[in-house]
């Protein structure tokens, strides 16, 4: 006899503003056991030192984790202009310093070789697997790895402000795979003074916005509550970033049983897109001729 999940059949994004000194895994464990949930997944890993948004899917949620994962997101931290570290960010060691500093203008200047398509390397100490190994271990083992580049995509990379000659705040919106201290590094080669990230801080994810972000004091003082499920968004804010098509009642029962089914509205053939039944979402997948074929059901 096959045995039930453990755990509540409860489905629905929570956005928690993750503090300082905790990783991301640790959020959505704390966060699982709050809600006494079946299942829960991150969109977007947050560095340990990083505050900010942490979107977390619980249930059904979980398969619209990829459309989230994909988003843009919005980050704002400060760089130590003259020193970089062997984590590239505050945590790390200091291997190099220089006594140069950088006006303003140079800043601006420099900024604009970090918009648009650009090719990133991610730092020694990230989640990479280099062999089958994560880059992180390796680093802690004191080996230093040649990390291929990879492409990201920068909205945009504004300067903020300047507290003194030491720091430079900044603003980017990027998608997915972007690594902040990555940026402050390769800044403070190009400007000739060194640099790494001092605090980072993701204000919004794709739909999800810090202002709405729970603490981690509040999912331990509401843990087991409806409090708690107050709240929980509708796993459909995950999918925003497609079209919605409106399913028919016939349609929508054959999507959730996994076929093909019959939608109301209009798209280029095989555009990607979610089916909706009196607002709920009942599956996503490639819109053929008046059909939604289903690649993810949603089963509530």
């Amino acid at each position: 006899m096959a045995r039930g999940k453990k755990g509540r059949a409860i489905s629905g994004w929570l956005i928690v503003d993750k503090p300082a000194g905790v990783n991301s895994t640790a959020v959505v464990n704390k966060v699982k056991w709050a809600f006494g949930a079946q299942k829960a997944g991150h969109a977007g890993t947050l560095d340990p030192d990083a505050t900010g948004v942490l979107a977390v899917a619980l249930g059904e949620a979980t398969k619209t984790i990829p459309y989230i994962t994909d988003a843009l997101k919005c980050y704002r931290f400060r760089v130590v202009l003259g020193a970089a570290t062997d984590t590239d960010d505050a945590s790390g060691q200091v291997i190099a310093t220089a006594a140069v500093r950088p006006s303003d203008d140079q800043i601006e200047a420099a900024l604009g070789a970090f918009r648009g398509d650009i090719l990133q390397v991610p730092p020694q100490y990230s989640a990479v697997k280099v062999d089958g190994d994560r880059a992180y271990d390796l680093a802690r083992e004191g080996e230093v790895m040649d990390l291929a580049a990879r492409p990201l995509w920068v909205e945009r990379l504004d300067f903020l402000g300047r507290p003194d000659a030491d720091h430079v705040d900044l603003e980017m919106v990027c998608g997915k795979g972007g690594y902040v201290r990555s940026i402050a590094r390769d800044l403070g080669r190009a400007l000739g003074c060194l640099g790494h990230v001092e605090w980072l801080r993701r204000t919004w994810s794709g739909p999800f916005d810090v202002e709405d972000g729970v603490t981690l004091a509040t999912i331990d003082a509401e843990a087991k509550t409806e409090a708690l499920d107050a709240h929980l968004l509708p796993l459909e804010l995950g999918l925003q970033d497609l079209p919605e098509f409106t399913a028919t009642p016939e349609g929508a029962a054959r999507l959730r049983n996994g076929n093909p089914g019959q939608v109301i509205g209009h798209a280029d053939w095989g555009t990607e897109g979610w089916a909706s039944l009196d607002g709920l979402a009942v599956a996503v997948g490639h819109y053929r001729g008046g059909e939604l074929h289903p690649s993810r059901v949603f089963n509530r």
